[in-house]
């Protein structure tokens, strides 16, 4: 199972903590799976020219490529302006528009404000419904009060976190049979 996280800024520090924490999990509970972070900070994409994705050489090319590969994707964005930052909206725009189809996609969001978690779901699910996500129904949303010094300090963040991992590894277990059962049939 290939496992690819996504942080979706270029500043800021706290989605990141916050993936590296889920990284962390992964590795600890779910050895077999193979786990990319991919954090935009560190990358040059370019911005989306309507191009086919294969298309596209250097950073852009690789982090696309490795999300098509991707089994499952797990999203890290803050909320910046009542919606997610420009650097992730432009990885959706660079991929294909079925480019999600049997990808689980779980989302984790930073955020300044509890009102912010409107976002996720009134705006970034959406985006990954029409990309044909299968989309883990609970999103763990961390507040600027679960952070003190670049650590989160809620346990119960830890708690969902552990949760999302575990959701995101089952689903993906399942619907990865269930598309194997269904393919087994053709006796192609």
């Amino acid at each position: 199972m290939k496992i690819v996280g996504i942080s979706g800024s270029i500043i800021g520090s706290k989605t990141r903590t916050a993936m590296d924490y889920l990284s962390k999990e992964i590795s600890e509970k779910h050895p077999e799976a193979t786990y990319t972070l991919i954090d935009l900070a560190e990358y040059n994409v370019q911005f989306s020219d309507g191009r086919n994705y294969l298309e596209y050489e250097g950073d852009t090319g690789f982090v696309t490529k490795q999300i098509m590969e991707a089994d499952a994707i797990v999203i890290g964005t803050p909320i910046f302006q009542a919606s997610v930052p420009g650097t992730l909206k432009n990885i959706f725009d660079l991929l294909p528009v079925h480019a999600l189809r049997d990808k689980v996609v779980s989302i984790l969001v930073t955020a300044g404000s509890p009102k912010h978690f409107l976002v996720a779901e009134q705006h970034l699910k959406p985006i990954l419904a029409y990309m044909k996500g299968q989309i883990v129904q609970t999103i763990v949303f961390i507040e600027e009060k679960d952070f003190n010094r670049k650590e989160i300090i809620n346990d119960d963040i830890f708690f969902r976190i552990e949760r999302l991992v575990e959701d995101t590894v089952l689903l993906t277990e399942t619907f990865t049979k269930l598309r194997e059962l269904k393919e087994a049939k053709y006796d192609f």
